[in-house]
């Protein structure tokens, strides 16, 4: 099961009933964070999913409303007990931004370590359990979206094997797709295993314009987490200049992109009652929802 939590919908600035956006992914007791605004740690401590299983902390970009909450959360880890190292992941100017950032959060009992993403191309990377995808999107600053994934074993035919005398004790080694030679014999995972099935994907993308591309990054995703800044097509003009999207915008992508659920969120300040633009979205893409502060669910595999 992968657990994920919109643990913010706001855009800009924190306001009274609304953290900043951020998205946490937990699975198999790992835990991945993207984006850091101010007040990340409190919103999570409200969640209650705690700190200290947090594998990396990913950066969309390096406006403050993304980053500012990371000394903070660094102290947090740190009172939770970690004592491992961190990984820090962003697009370029990470080195300098953290170490702005560690000035006043100088002392932790463990390491940072930084990984500087291509802001001009795809990139893939594993983190714990998680294949986490990036591509570069059109922002005021360089900036990029993510996919997370977690892969699905292929199915073990038991019977099989039982029929190929291949002993027991190298079953578990064969499921992990080890090649065993025993007795002159070669033992491939092709052998006793199915097709590849289906895993699960989140696609985050925040801070951008609608670029091609897009839409085949976030394909197939179980949930696209996508920014809807400005509710009403009056806004067009304003989300050009800024380089954010419409609510109708997302929603357009979500369907282009074959998504099975859209959230909404980094919902623009002056957007007071998000649920007054929704019907918009729905139109385009039926499974949209509006993002809320904490919003949670469980993705599983496909049944078969």
């Amino acid at each position: 099961m992968l657990d994920i939590a919109l643990l913010g919908c706001g855009g800009t600035m924190p306001l009274p009933k609304r953290w900043l956006t951020a998205m946490l992914a937990s699975y198999n007791g790992k835990m991945v964070l993207i984006d850091c605004g101010e007040g990340t740690q409190v919103t999570m401590k409200m969640l209650g999913w705690g700190f200290k299983s947090i594998e990396a902390i990913c950066f969309t970009h390096y406006h403050a409303d993304h980053v500012a909450g990371l000394p903070g959360l660094l102290f947090a880890i740190a009172n939770a007990g970690r004592t491992e190292p961190l990984l820090l992941v962003g697009p370029p100017g990470l080195a300098e931004v953290v170490r702005g950032m560690t000035v006043i959060a100088p002392y932790l009992p463990y390491e940072l370590h930084l990984a500087e993403i291509s802001d001009e191309k795809a990139g893939e990377y594993r983190i714990a359990n998680f294949i986490v995808r990036t591509l570069p999107v059109y922002h005021t600053v360089p900036c990029v979206g993510y996919t997370l994934e977690i892969e699905r074993s292929r199915k073990f035919d038991p019977a099989k094997a039982a029929e190929l005398g291949i002993p027991v004790p190298f079953w578990g080694r064969l499921q992990k797709e080890e090649t065993i030679i025993y007795e002159d014999r070669t033992f491939t995972p092709d052998m006793v295993l199915g097709t590849p099935r289906r895993g699960l994907k989140v696609a985050y993308c925040t801070d951008t314009r609608p670029i091609d591309g897009l839409a085949d990054f976030i394909q197939g995703a179980d949930l696209f987490i996508g920014e809807g800044m400005y509710g009403d097509a009056e806004s067009l003009p304003k989300a050009e200049e800024h380089r954010h999207m419409l609510f109708e915008e997302a929603a357009a992508l979500a369907q282009k992109g074959g998504v099975k659920e859209l959230w909404l969120t980094h919902y623009s300040p002056s957007l007071h009652e998000p649920e007054e633009y929704i019907e918009a979205a729905l139109r385009i893409f039926p499974g949209t929802k509006l993002g809320h502060d904490r919003m949670t669910t469980t993705l599983v595999f496909d049944k078969e």
